[in-house]
């Protein structure tokens, strides 16, 4: 078959996310599509996958309603196509071999449930009453999912594929995709080894090849393909073919009857790379030769969960190639520098469990313009070029693939490629005893052990750390008298021109044009009125502007300022690098920068939201008085190479007020026990900005209005809301919460914590909770209802507020 000349939308990859995207795209009434293959469909690795459509596991809500969605698709597309999935609910079990998993898996279970899964938490000898091999007697329980099953992948995207020809999608196979054409920033065509297609819309998925794709149109898809193997055993007398499928991460394995015997699947915790050079355009159908050396102390660690395995052959010991990406969460979304180009890879080898539901999404949002789910975590834009070093893939791809059966303990930072961007005061803050994790790249200082202590981590667990004790002071010492904290990794966008003011009015729901020196907390909405940033904008001077956003939104900020300046008289630069950020926050800090500065630093003379240039010793800084910490506060932007010296000035001022180190651990408390949202943590593009409580960041009334602004007023006419984010604390000060965890009214599952912290302060843990209540969710609604929160299957008393639970007037941070 011949390709056309043009089509409305061309989709690279014959695998199930291709086939699925496409299938979803006729569906939506876009039939004008063409699917390309280089070779045939799934000869890619969708071919060899190993066919589980299990939805245990995951803590977003997005990952859980694309696997559950995927399953009940699955289930019902024979209907439709004729073709049969080979969908077979056999159920799952997931089991708890250690007191860190069993804790993990408990608090999974509630979320799943909260979500829409049905979830059992059994006995061991429950465990062997399913799976009547499995060596139960050294585990703690198992997490059965009776709807869950498995599929053959290659019928899965037989029937998709049938059913996108139904809706009138065209699928090519055997013709490559060379490149991708564009002209101001838009896609435009697709050129193929036979000829060129005119379109408006391409979606790389591509998988494994993906990244080289990508590449020729500079669009950064950091991928490496990676070995994964499994083994099928010969005939085992007694194996039924409706047993569960059983996942064992303590021993690398999952499990499931073939052909009689038994697939014994494994994510080793240290994994090979494969191809870093790049895969090889030819490669279909195709195998790795397994390496038996590397893979044997795995291999029988993972029988041994089924002991009859060590006693009957192995037919077949298979290894090919699966992609993973640097933090294991999918590759999706529409490219920020080059528009209308859609990628959706690196499914970290669970593309045929999210294959359905990511279909789904991704045609919506290239139909609506607009995702409907919460991708903050997916998107492609949070991606950065150095990710595409060959050396960072292959270091950093050993790492992720042996993330999959790890315990995820919270806190645990990423081990390897580390030390990439560095503040220019690292090695002082190394000097304090800082403990680093790896944040956006950046080397950020979780918190302090102390002058020339090294910081260690004893042991990873889900109750109170080592250091528990040394962040309860770091926290402190920001409450009672003033704490240094290096932001250097915050994002940071200078715009200038003489149309600055109007477009960065026109994309924030504030009014941030105002009087020169003066920054605004500010959101920038989309036209449906949901939020897309969280940020500062400080007006200098007429015609130039500095954002803030945090360090995850660099990608998604930048792209989107630059698509809005259009043909505006405006210029973005990017100075993140450039400058510098240190924040001296709490009670004494005005003290501490007096004495370094001839500028004055009185209430009146340097108020609440100013920003103005003020010299310290030899330096020149940026000061803006603002807090993410609930107290009087500063933020000091630097040029990088006078950092070190307005670092030392700080620091030999600071002993006179008690100055302190503080980190990571520390701002999330702070900001925690004061409310304070992160996007992309407890506020994300599904939500309204009302929703999430911040329209007092709203100008409703200024004049040209924002985006947004319609969607707004229509959901302030509609009344009260009845979900809401609200402000959540546990009673009892020992437990910990960290996300997921479920908020229970009257006995009754409202919603769930977004993020957490412990209140230092107020002395409990602390978070932010959406909710969705039956009726308005006001003041007197949460103040009325008996509340708690499952935290891993117990639940403790609790209470919730829409006002900020510390220092709710305000009143310290205009000290």
């Amino acid at each position: 078959m011949g390709i056309p000349d043009r089509a409305r939308v061309v989709v690279v990859g014959g695998g199930v996310i291709g086939t699925s995207i496409a299938y979803h795209l006729g569906h939506l009434g876009w039939s004008d599509v063409v699917l390309l293959e280089r070779d045939r469909l799934t000869s890619g690795t969708t071919w060899h996958a190993a066919g589980l459509m299990t939805c245990f596991g995951s803590l977003s809500e997005t990952s859980m309603a694309m696997r559950m969605y995927s399953r009940e698709l699955y289930a019902r597309l024979e209907e439709e196509t004729g073709l049969s999935t080979g969908f077979t609910r056999v159920g799952f079990i997931e089991v708890a071999a250690d007191e860190g998993r069993l804790e993990e898996y408990r608090r999974v279970a509630a979320f799943n449930r909260i979500v829409g899964l049905d979830v059992h938490e059994i006995t061991p000898a429950e465990i062997a009453e399913r799976f009547p091999m499995a060596r139960t007697d050294d585990l703690l329980a198992g997490f059965y999912v009776p709807q869950d099953g498995r599929v053959n992948p290659v019928d899965v995207t037989m029937s998709l594929a049938r059913g996108a020809r139904m809706q009138g999608v065209q699928i090519v196979e055997g013709v490559s995709a060379t490149g991708v054409t564009s002209s101001a920033g838009r896609v435009t065509g697709v050129t193929t080894t036979q000829g060129d297609i005119e379109c408006e819309v391409v979606v790389n998925c591509t998988g494994m090849w993906a990244r080289e794709l990508g590449e020729r149109s500079g669009v950064v898809i950091p991928l490496q393909a990676a070995e994964h193997y499994y083994l099928i055993t010969e005939p085992i007398e007694g194996v039924d073919p409706a047993w569960p499928i059983i996942e064992d991460p303590s021993r690398h394995g999952y499990y499931r009857e073939e052909g009689g015997g038994l697939m014994i699947g494994l994510f080793e915790p240290v994994c090979a790379p494969w191809h870093v050079d790049g895969i090889p355009a030819d490669f279909s159908f195709g195998e790795i030769t397994p390496d038996w050396d590397r893979m044997g102390p795995y291999v029988q660690r993972a029988m041994e969960r089924v002991p009859i395995s060590m006693e009957t052959g192995i037919r077949k010991f298979f290894c090919g190639p699966e992609s993973f990406t640097p933090d294991l969460a999918p590759v999706v979304g529409e490219a920020p520098d080059l528009r209308n180009y859609f990628v959706a890879a690196g499914m970290n080898s669970v593309g045929i469990i999210h294959g359905g539901g990511l279909g789904r999404l991704m045609a919506t949002w290239i139909v609506d313009g607009q995702p409907d789910m919460d991708i903050t975590g997916f998107n492609i834009d949070r991606f950065q070029p150095y990710q595409l070093n060959p050396r960072y893939r292959a270091e950093r791809t050993v790492e992720t693939l042996g993330m999959v059966y790890e315990t995820h303990f919270p806190g645990r930072s990423m081990h390897t490629a580390r030390g990439i961007k560095r503040s220019p005061i690292h090695d002082r803050l190394a000097a304090q005893g800082a403990y680093f994790r790896d944040v956006s790249g950046w080397e950020g200082a979780d918190w302090f052990a102390g002058p020339g202590v090294e910081p260690r981590v004893d042991e990873l667990t889900w109750g109170r750390q080592s250091w528990f004790d040394t962040w309860a002071a770091e926290h402190r010492a920001v409450r009672d008298g003033v704490g240094l904290m290096d932001m250097s990794f915050m994002s940071k966008f200078l715009v200038q021109g003489r149309d600055a003011g109007r477009v960065l009015d026109w994309v924030s729901a504030n009014a941030v044009d105002g009087e020169p020196g003066v920054i605004t907390y500010t959101q920038w909405l989309n036209e449906a009125g949901t939020l897309e940033a969280d940020l500062t904008v400080t007006k200098l001077d007429d015609g130039e502007f500095m954002v803030v956003a945090s360090d995850n939104a660099h990608g998604h900020v930048l792209g989107r300022l630059r698509r809005h300046v259009g043909d505006a008289h405006a210029f973005v630069t990017d100075v993140t690098s450039g400058l510098a950020q240190l924040n001296v926050q709490g009670p004494r800090s005005r003290e501490l920068l007096q004495s370094l500065t001839s500028a004055d630093m009185s209430n009146g003379a340097f108020p609440f939201r100013a920003a103005r240039q003020i010299d310290i010793g030899f330096a020149r800084a940026l000061c803006v008085r603002i807090t993410y910490l609930g107290e009087l506060g500063y933020e000091l932007y630097v040029p990088a190479e006078q950092a070190m010296h307005v670092y030392e000035q700080l620091f030999e001022a600071g002993a006179a007020v008690g100055m302190r180190h503080t980190g990571l651990k520390a701002l999330a408390s702070l900001r925690m026990e004061k409310g304070y949202r992160d996007y992309g943590h407890d506020i994300d593009n599904t939500d309204s900005v009302l929703e999430a409580g911040l329209g007092f960041a709203v100008a409703l009334d200024k004049p040209g209005g924002f985006i947004g602004r319609d969607a707004v007023l229509a959901q302030k006419a509609a009344g009260p809301l009845r979900r809401r984010l609200v402000q959540v604390r546990l009673l009892d000060p020992q437990p910990l919460m960290h996300h997921a965890e479920i908020v229970h009214r009257n006995g009754a599952p409202l919603g769930y914590v977004r993020a957490a912290s412990y209140g230092h302060t107020l002395e409990g843990a602390v978070g932010l909770a959406m909710i969705d209540a039956d009726e308005p969710i006001t003041s007197d609604y949460l103040g009325s209802g008996s509340w708690e929160i499952e935290v891993a299957g117990v639940r403790h008393p609790a209470v919730a507020s829409l006002r900020p639970m510390y220092d709710p007037d305000n009143s310290r941070i205009r000290a």
